[in-house]
């Protein structure tokens, strides 16, 4: 058996109000759920991006909780990718250096076999010192 998807992809932020106005205002993706100072949700294509307070879901869940979920949390700085084609990773450029996000590496990778030119990525941070990229899907032959 093998999975067919990621269906969500968790990030741990520092300041959830700052996290949750740069993906909303920044990134564009619409939020789904909250909890004050623990988490917010974003949907974002066919799966979800949770931001989450790190400090707030390593406590287990009460005795007959509703949502049973285990513990969970992590420290430092994690990574996500965004897919995009190369017109629209330019077009992300220019959006992020216009609010005032840093770019930090704009580069194109080696080719795969049988490809002429490699995948283009972009990385930049959230608030929360999260590395977050834009890339191409053939950087990983998609």
């Amino acid at each position: 058996m093998q999975p067919s998807a990621i269906l969500e992809s968790a990030l741990y932020v520092t300041d959830l109000d700052a996290a949750e106005n740069f993906y909303a205002e920044v990134l564009g993706l619409e939020r789904i759920a909250k909890v004050e100072g623990r988490h917010a949700f974003f949907r974002c294509g066919q799966g979800v991006l949770l931001l989450f307070v790190a400090e707030a879901t390593r406590e287990p869940p009460p005795p007959g909780a509703k949502l049973p979920v285990p513990p969970h949390g992590a420290n430092g700085q994690g990574h996500l990718c965004f897919a995009a084609s190369g017109d629209d990773i330019e077009r992300w450029k220019a959006h992020l250096t216009g609010k005032g996000v840093a770019i930090e590496a704009d580069f194109i990778w080696p080719p795969k076999p049988g490809q002429e030119r490699g995948g283009r990525s972009i990385y930049f941070r959230d608030p929360s010192g999260n590395s977050l990229e834009f890339a191409e899907p053939k950087i990983w032959n998609l």
